[in-house]
């Protein structure tokens, strides 16, 4: 019998549309699977490209630090802020990350991978993002589709370096720029994709990957949303893991063989 087809969407998310790359993958095809690039020219198209997917890995962090939170709240209503605090050491002895700047699930990516930490939501630009995502989610509550910040909802939250470095592609530099080392790093990190899935991509798809970074992104984001929908991501377990996901949001990490997303 034939595997009934599931689609995901893998959403780069950037401060505007433009900017914004969308991967659209249908699994379970004669193929195993077809992926496409989209081109939503506004909000309203890209919630309705997320509706009508199985799974959505979203590139955005889907909250702010609480210490955070709780820290501008006090001083916006003139109270004594809150001490600043820090997430456990590393196994290494080395301190856990600032927690004013990054949520627990930052802590926990950055322990779990060995990479550098992610980017503040809270003091970087990323919160400018965050920003949109929030009211993109707040869009899909109103029409009766609430998304909850772990991931078990429409949209998911994905880390695309870190989902690379989960499935063992190592990178001999950064795929992040327009410079021929770049384009070279990102050829080969498309290659490794092709290796572990077991498929090819469609031309189209590759060369765009292979042309920038943000195609590259939203295509890993589609994987990890189907590493999600077929159970092959860490969850939030311990009671503090749950409580942080449900209001700042939670990376999902996918497992370590991509050839289990053909399943």
């Amino acid at each position: 019998m034939r595997q009934r087809q599931a689609v995901t969407v893998g959403v780069d998310l950037a401060a505007s549309a433009r900017r914004t790359a969308v991967c659209r993958v249908v699994w379970g095809g004669v193929d195993g699977l077809a992926a496409e690039f989209v081109v939503p020219e506004g909000d309203e198209d890209l919630l309705a490209v997320v509706r009508v997917a199985d799974k959505t890995g979203l590139d955005c962090p889907l909250g702010w630090p609480s210490s955070f939170v709780a820290t501008v709240l006090a001083h916006h209503r003139g109270l004594r802020l809150p001490p600043p605090v820090r997430f456990e050491e590393r196994a290494d002895g080395r301190p856990g990350l600032d927690a004013l700047r990054f949520r627990f699930t930052d802590d926990l990516t950055w322990k779990a991978t060995s990479m550098r930490p992610p980017l503040s939501v809270s003091t970087d630009l990323l919160g400018v993002v965050a920003l949109r995502a929030a009211y993109l989610l707040d869009a899909l509550a109103a029409i009766g589709a609430p998304v909850p910040r772990d991931g078990s909802g429409p949209i998911a939250e994905v880390y695309p370096a870190a989902a690379l470095r989960r499935w063992g592609i190592r990178l001999p530099g950064s795929y992040k720029s327009a410079t021929p080392e770049a384009r070279a790093v990102r050829e080969h990190i498309v290659g490794s994709v092709e290796a572990g899935l077991g498929l090819a991509l469609p031309e189209a798809v590759r060369g765009q990957c292979v042309n920038s970074h943000d195609h590259l992104d939203a295509l890993v984001c589609a994987l990890v949303a189907r590493a999600v929908l077929v159970g092959d991501t860490l969850w939030p377990r311990s009671p503090d893991e749950l409580a942080a996901a449900g209001q700042e949001g939670w990376i999902h990490l996918p497992g370590t063989d991509l050839a289990a997303l053909r399943h």
